[in-house]
């Protein structure tokens, strides 16, 4: 006898506008039980949830937020799929369809489009207080009657009414009622039919080919077969529509606002006040001066959180790392190559991925509380007009200056952008912005060349213009970007903006926990490889004769100054001050014999356009899965090992004193002003950062994380070469 498979779980859709409550009420129904995952063949956020009903097994699916089923951007697209049961999506059983009880109508459109689809319903009146507190008084019960589903009032920021809208769900799960659709007039109904009857073989339903229809753009006709045909179906459907003095484009929303009109009538009383508050707030928060000053000043405390205030805590991952290294590796002494592995390899990896979630969790929390309160959407019309020449919109400031502090979490803020092409964008522009990893490369460089040349004064102002440096490169491309190759069409900006709220704590804490732990999972694994490739790179080829060899020439070195007793009872000594140079002397060469090394020195006729030497190239090499790594590479080159830092006096001393030994420059200072301008330029452009790649591979794919990356790259040497080429002939 074959067991019967186990039954499926039943698959509830949360729909809804933007800014319902639709996300705050699916964290209240999953709590914590979440996954999130991207869409079929798209990167649009999908979260799912699990939750218990009456003993049934519930799969809670969070559709993007929507203002209708029009499919004009990709997470539109992605709600008309999933609910249409197509292109790898299963549909849900029943839709819980979240409506905002401050703005009934403009709502009720999706549900009346949903409508379309025939699929069991039951809607959640949201944020029934906001609609008390400004006056409306709203007969759910007749609304209720006239839809023939269950109507709920719920507060999804507190939990009320949750109850009452389990048991609905429950009761239409046992008894499924839909809403009565729309009635077309005749000429819609007879364009419909002449797209189905045309592509009968593609099994095209109703709705469906209403969507082709009365949408101009359509990627749903895209994905329809029979390519020859369809663009004359849909011609001459449309000729239908405007015989009858109607606008295809637009006729859907007009003809469901009829139907509202009649459908609403007597359910919306009181006398609909608006808060004065939201009014006032908005004079102040949206004036030109006044406004622009306090986003000035609330985007400063949230990029001063991510420069700073995690400091402490980055520090203290730092140090536990550090902590578990010293732990572990005495352990491993009797195996050198396991214990430099588990250590610098997957210790150092594990705490180079950890160190980042200080700031991916602050700023997430600042996103978070930003966009419940409403404000976020206030600060993204300030900024318009700042990046609307370039192509993006407001929204890409908050990304953008997230990028400064570290490019990571300020990719991943990029999802707060519905405009896809926009998104692609900011992502690839915010590695562009001056990340505090660059800080200790600018420090090191201006403290040993440009301070002491031209005083602190100038230094200061290279500090602050090298910031800048990445932001002038950046926005010229991103207009190059939109205008040649993802050709976006200027639109105009148009944007909702949402009441204040209290933010909930639940709702941020869950945000920060998703935003963290996604990370981890999906950026870290990356990171991590990263970690142990450039490990390996560094470590191999491990031959002895190069540590024998360095001991050798080192101990005739020391030979020639002191008498070669007190040499070798020095070295005798692991605590010695001889045995510390001499072990710092050898790990130089190791790096310098590694395969990292070889292929520095290979690659260096490339970098020599620059003026950078050897040493240099394999510095900038060894720092592409961290910029700060080319300090303590430095440092172990230069024979003053690898816990040296960008304020050492004994690394810029060397620095300052570096001549070419060989060739047309010998006895030239390798670090000459253009040199030193050219390397920090470099740094300013280049995507020396393996998270970053990463990152940028998860939020969009493989293709743009390498593109961006070589892009960044050659931008990065064609500037470090032009500087070097002229300023070294001025």
């Amino acid at each position: 006898m074959i067991a019967a498979a186990p039954a499926r779980p039943v698959r509830i859709a949360l729909l809804g506008n933007p800014n319902t409550g639709k996300s705050t009420l699916f964290n209240r129904l999953t709590g914590l039980r979440q996954h999130i995952a991207n869409y079929p063949g798209i990167t649009v956020e999908k979260k799912t949830g699990a939750m218990v009903l009456s003993g049934r097994q519930i799969e809670l699916i969070d559709l993007p937020g929507t203002y209708s089923l029009a499919a004009a951007s990709p997470d539109e697209r992605v709600v008309m799929d999933a609910l249409g049961g197509r292109f790898g999506h299963q549909a849900p059983d029943l839709i819980v369809c979240v409506v905002d009880a401050t703005n009934i109508k403009r709502n009720m459109l999706l549900v009346s489009e949903a409508a379309e689809l025939g699929i069991p319903m039951v809607i959640a009146l949201n944020q029934w207080d906001a609609a008390k507190r400004n006056g409306l008084q709203i007969n759910h019960e007749l609304l209720a009657d006239r839809l023939g589903v269950p109507v709920v009032p719920t507060v999804a920021k507190r939990g009320g009414g949750l109850e009452e809208l389990k048991k609905a769900v429950g009761h239409a799960l046992a008894e499924p009622r839909q809403i009565p659709r729309i009635l077309w007039p005749e000429f819609i109904e007879e364009s419909r039919d002449l797209v189905c009857n045309g592509l009968e073989q593609e099994d095209v339903t109703g709705p469906e080919a209403l969507r082709m229809i009365f949408d101009t753009d359509s990627a749903f006709a895209d994905k329809i077969g029979h390519k020859d045909k369809l663009p004359g179906l849909l011609k001459a459907a449309r000729e239908v529509i405007r015989s009858h003095g109607m606008n295809p484009a637009s006729a859907e929303a007009v003809l469901h606002y009829r139907h509202l009109e009649a459908l609403l009538d007597g359910v919306i009383g009181g006398d609909g006040r608006v808060a004065r508050t939201r009014n006032s707030v908005d004079a102040l928060l949206l004036n030109r001066f006044w406004g622009t000053l306090i986003f000035f000043a609330v985007m400063y405390v949230v990029f001063q959180s991510l420069y700073a205030w995690a400091g402490p805590l980055m520090d203290l991952i730092d140090a536990g790392t550090s902590l578990v290294q010293g732990a572990v590796s005495p352990l491993l002494a009797g195996t050198p190559v396991i214990q430099s592995l588990v250590t610098d390899g997957i210790i150092a990896g594990v705490g180079g991925v950890l160190i980042f979630l200080p700031q991916i969790l602050l700023l997430f929390l600042f996103i978070a509380v930003l966009e419940d309160t409403g404000y976020l959407a206030r600060a993204a019309f300030l900024m318009d007009k700042l990046f609307g020449w370039c192509g993006l919109n407001g929204k890409s400031f908050v990304p953008l200056l997230s990028g400064y502090a570290c490019a990571i979490p300020g990719v991943m803020a990029a999802r707060t952008l519905e405009d896809p092409k926009a998104r692609i964008t900011t992502i690839l522009m915010t590695p562009f912005m001056s990340c505090s990893a660059r800080l200790p490369v600018y420090v090191l460089l201006i403290g040993a060349f440009v301070e002491p040349a031209y005083g602190p004064i100038v230094a200061g102002w290279a500090l602050f213009v090298m910031h800048f440096v990445g932001a002038a490169v950046a926005m010229p491309l991103a207009w190059f970007m939109n205008r040649c190759i993802l050709k976006i069409k200027a639109q105009p900006f148009i944007l909702e903006m949402p009441d204040y709220r209290v933010p909930t704590f639940r709702n941020v804490f869950i945000r920060m926990w998703e935003r963290g732990r996604e990370f981890v999972i999906r950026a870290g694994t990356v990171i991590l490889a990263f970690s142990v490739i450039i490990w390996a790179l560094l470590y191999f080829p491990r031959s002895e004769s190069v540590a024998k060899n360095a001991r050798e020439t080192f101990v005739a070195a020391q030979s020639a100054t002191m008498p070669s007793v007190e040499v070798a009872a020095a070295l005798a000594n692991p605590d010695s001050e001889l045995s510390l140079k001499l072990s710092h002397r050898i790990d130089g060469a190791y790096i310098e014999q590694s395969y990292l090394g070889r292929f520095g020195k290979a690659v260096q006729p490339v970098f020599d356009l620059a003026g950078f030497d050897w040493k240099i190239t394999v510095g900038i090499l060894s720092s592409f899965p961290a910029r700060e790594v080319m300090i303590a590479t430095m440092g172990i080159i230069y024979n003053l090992g690898a816990d040296v830092d960008e304020g050492s006096d004994d690394l810029r001393s060397i620095l300052a004193q570096e001549k070419w030994h060989d060739g047309p420059r010998a006895g030239q200072p390798v670090y000459s002003l253009p040199v030193v301008l050219g390397l920090m330029v470099f740094f300013a452009l280049c995507m020396q950062c393996g998270a970053t790649v990463a990152i940028v591979a998860k939020e969009l794919n493989w293709g743009w994380a390498a593109g961006s990356f070589a892009t960044m790259t050659a931008l990065a040497w064609v500037a470090a070469v032009i500087i070097y080429q002229i300023g070294s002939r001025l």
